[in-house]
C-alpha cells in the first residue's frame, strides 16, 4: 500500500504518527510510507532521521480574532492545500492518516476529495479544531478518550482505541539495571521522577529548586529532574552545590529507562505521556499546563484523576510546599502508591497499535471487496 501518514508541532502529535508507522511496517515491509508535516515543526528533525520520507507543506493556526495574521494564516492555508493536492496526485496514497496539528488539515481534507481512505486520531480528551472539522468528512477517526466522542460529528465512525505507544516502552525492566547505575540511584530509596515535556517546565523548576532543601534533608526519596536545555544552566548555577538526593539533567533522551527506576512521575499532561504512564502502570502527580489549546491538559489530567489514577495539582497551585506534600502523602503510603499505579494501568490501552492498523487494513480491504 502507498500510505501518507501526517501530524505535527509537537511530539505529541509526532510520536503516535510513528508508532503507526512502526506498526505498519511490521505488518507488511513492502508498504511505502510518506510522512507529511511542516519545514519549521519538530517533525522536520525527527522523522527524516528515522529514515522516513519526508515531504512539507505550508500551513500555520488561524487566530481566533481577526488581525494582520489571519490573512497570513488564510495565504499560507491555500497554499497548503494547493501542495497537498499535488503530493496527493503525485504518490496516489490508498490510506491516509493524521495524528494531529496544524499540518494533518490540508492533506487529509484533499485526500477526502480522492480515492483514498481517510482516517486520523485524537490523542486529547478535548479535541483540536483541526479534527473536529476533519470528522465530517473522514472514512473513520480513532480516539483515546471516550469522552471525547461527544464534540466530534459523525460519532458512528469513532472508535475508542487509546494512544499509541511507541515499541521502546513494551519491556523497560531490562534497562533497570543499567538506569540505576546511569542515575546513580540508592538501593533503599523511591525514586521520583519530574519533568515537564520536552522543553521542561519553568513552574516544576521552580517548585523543586525551592525544594531542594526539604529534598536534600530527608532519606525517603531521590529525584529525578530534567529540567529542559533552555533551563538547566540557570537551574544548576542557583540550586548551589550541597544538593543532596537530586539528579539533574537538561533533558533525558532514553526517558524509558527513566521510567523504569521511578515510583512516582511529577509532570505535565500531555496526551502521549499519559499514556506512556498509564501503558508502564506509573503512580502520578499531574500538573496540567495552563494556557494549553482549550486547556486539553485539565481536561487530560482530570480523567485520570477521576478514576484514582493520579493526584492533579494546577499550575498556580504548585510550590515547594504543596508539591513536597503531596510527593511525601504518596510516598509513604504504600497502599495509595499501589492504588494510583493500578488506576493507571486501567487507562492503557496496550493493544492501542495494532488494533488502529487493524482497522485501517479494514478499512482499505473492505473498498477493494465493493
Amino acid at each position: 500500500m502507498n500510505i501518507i501518514v501526517s501530524g505535527g508541532g509537537t511530539g505529541g502529535h509526532i510520536y503516535p504518527a510513528i508508532s503507526l508507522i512502526e506498526e505498519l511496517k511490521k505488518r507488511d515491509e513492502n508498504n511505502k510510507i510518506l510522512y507529511v508535516g511542516t519545514e519549521k515543526g519538530l517533525e522536520s528533525s525527527i522523522v527524516p532521521k528515522l529514515g522516513i520520507d519526508f515531504k512539507t507543506i505550508h500551513v500555520r493556526g488561524i487566530p481566533r480574532k481577526i488581525n494582520a495574521n489571519s490573512f497570513k494564516a488564510l495565504k499560507e492555508l491555500f497554499k497548503g492545500l494547493k501542495e497537498a493536492n499535488k503530493i496527493l496526485k503525485d504518490f496516489k496514497p490508498d490510506l491516509v492518516i493524521g495524528t494531529g496539528g496544524y499540518v494533518s488539515g490540508p492533506i487529509l481534507y484533499k485526500a477526502t476529495k480522492t480515492k483514498a481512505k481517510v482516517a486520523f486520531h485524537e490523542q486529547n480528551s478535548f479535541p483540536g479544531v483541526t479534527n473536529r472539522i476533519l470528522s465530517r468528512y473522514v472514512d473513520r477517526y480513532f480516539v483515546t478518550f471516550e469522552e471525547s466522542i461527544k464534540y466530534f460529528k459523525n460519532q458512528e465512525k469513532a472508535v475508542v482505541t487509546g494512544n499509541p505507544i511507541r515499541n521502546r516502552f513494551t519491556d523497560i525492566e531490562k534497562n533497570k539495571d543499567a538506569a540505576i547505575e546511569q542515575y546513580k540511584i540508592s538501593d533503599n530509596k523511591k525514586v521520583v521522577f519530574i519533568f515537564g515535556g520536552s522543553n521542561g517546565s519553568e513552574i516544576l523548576n521552580k517548585a523543586t529548586l525551592d525544594m531542594v532543601d526539604k529534598i536534600s534533608n530527608q532519606d525517603v526519596f531521590e529525584v529525578i529532574l530534567a529540567t529542559g536545555k533552555l533551563n538547566y544552566d540557570e537551574f544548576i548555577q542557583k540550586s548551589g552545590n550541597n544538593i543532596r538526593n537530586l539528579h539533574i539533567y537538561p533533558y533525558i533522551d532514553d526517558i524509558d529507562k527513566a521510567y523504569s527506576v521511578s515510583d512516582l512521575i511529577v509532570t505535565s499532561s500531555g496526551a502521549i505521556t499519559l499514556a506512556e504512564l498509564s501503558f508502564l502502570g506509573k503512580a502520578s502527580i499531574l500538573v496540567p499546563k495552563a494556557y494549553t489549546t482549550e486547556n486539553h491538559q485539565e481536561h487530560n489530567a482530570r480523567a485520570f484523576e477521576k478514576i484514582g489514577a493520579s493526584k492533579v495539582i494546577l499550575e498556580k497551585d504548585v510550590n515547594a510546599n504543596t508539591l513536597f506534600d503531596q510527593i511525601n502523602e504518596i510516598l509513604s503510603d504504600d497502599k495509595l502508591l499501589q492504588e494510583l499505579s493500578e488506576n493507571s494501568k486501567k487507562m492503557s490501552y496496550p493493544t492501542a497499535c495494532k488494533d488502529i492498523v487493524d482497522e485501517l487494513y479494514r478499512l482499505v480491504e473492505q473498498d477493494e471487496k465493493a
